[in-house]
């Protein structure tokens, strides 16, 4: 007995509305068809009723499930660096921001230098992440993204600069001090309560300073010199110190196809905020844009050289607080979740 047309667009939709649940079933880290009825062929019986239909959705259903595959096997794995005093648990909202637009995305959250371990010496740090993260690299034939947060921002420009076959497609930044940091924070005042910002350049460009991370990238306008001279990770990285692997650095970092860049004005720790957009503080401590900037200009590392590619975008994202940035739905949708194809 044949089927009329109101019966076939009832049968129709019903299939379409197992679809639907299969996929909202993969978007929780399962997917599982056993329910839907098409699929259900060593069932005894059950589908002798519907084979007049099951030729006709058959072939639309295996489609619907070959593409749902295809597009989850299609993203690229993302790797996650933390910040100061963070650590992976810190991340979870991330994760689930992922898991819905982006459903079975191989995802890492690094747990290396957790919480106090993140003072560490940044080449330490970078070292550390290195190990970790080069498997995961040479697993990933269409390469990587990653998204690195704060303090983790230059951790992973340290590792894109001394990796000679990284295969990072996106590099986000997120609210990452690139240009360094100087400004009086809680952060600071908790690590050195005998300091502020004015005097802090007396421990922060001593060899002993340099052993805690936050002085490895302390750009005190005011103290340019000592800066240059006594700063071992930032002023190294910017090729700001002559070093005899600034040519192969620069090479390594514009393996990059983008770099994502997102800062905003109610950040509160980002000192000034615009650091993380590779803007930077004058001797006047007035804040130039990144097209004025020596290290830009100059051409030091890259940075020129990626923006003349059109792969530097940047967003400026008001009222979010610093340690907000990773859980925050609208930057997530507006800034992250594009560049995670």
């Amino acid at each position: 007995m044949g089927l009329d047309r109101g019966s076939a667009t009832e049968i129709i939709h019903t299939h379409l509305l197992w679809l639907e649940k299969g996929l909202q079933g993969s978007r929780e880290g399962c997917v599982d068809f056993s329910f839907w009825p098409p699929l259900r062929f060593s069932v005894g019986g059950i589908m002798r009723q519907h084979q007049g239909y099951i030729g006709l959705l058959a072939p639309l259903c295996i489609l619907f499930i070959f593409l749902l595959f295809t597009l989850t096997a299609s993203y690229k794995p993302i790797i996650v660096v933390h910040g100061l005093f963070d650590s992976p648990s810190d991340f979870r909202q991330l994760l689930v921001f992922i898991n819905e637009t982006h459903p079975g995305t191989n995802v890492t959250v690094i747990d290396l230098f957790d919480h106090t371990e993140s003072l560490k010496p940044l080449w330490m740090q970078v070292e550390g992440f290195r190990q970790a993260i080069y498997p995961i690299m040479q697993n990933a034939v269409d390469g990587v993204h990653l998204i690195c947060y704060s303090q983790g921002g230059l951790i992973c420009r340290a590792l894109l600069s001394t990796m000679p076959d990284h295969n990072v497609d996106t590099f986000i930044s997120l609210s990452s001090p690139q240009m360094g940091q100087y400004g009086d924070t809680k952060y600071l005042k908790w690590l050195f309560p005998e300091h502020m910002k004015s005097n802090l350049y007396r421990l922060c460009y001593t060899q002993l300073g340099q052993d805690f991370s936050i002085c490895n990238y302390w750009n005190d306008p005011h103290h340019r010199d000592l800066y240059l001279n006594n700063s071992n990770f930032l002023a190294l990285l910017n090729d700001e110190r002559l070093h005899p692997n600034a040519t192969a650095w620069k090479r390594n970092f514009l393996r990059i196809r983008k770099m994502v860049l997102i800062g905003g004005p109610d950040d509160g720790v980002i000192t000034p905020w615009q650091s993380s957009l590779f803007a930077f503080y004058d001797d006047n401590e007035n804040v130039r844009n990144m097209t004025s900037q020596p290290v830009y200009l100059l051409d030091t590392f890259g940075l020129k050289t990626l923006d003349a590619r059109g792969d530097i975008v940047f967003y400026k994202m008001p009222g979010v607080t610093h340690t907000n940035w990773h859980s925050n739905l609208t930057v997530y949708d507006t800034c992250i979740a594009k560049w995670l194809t």
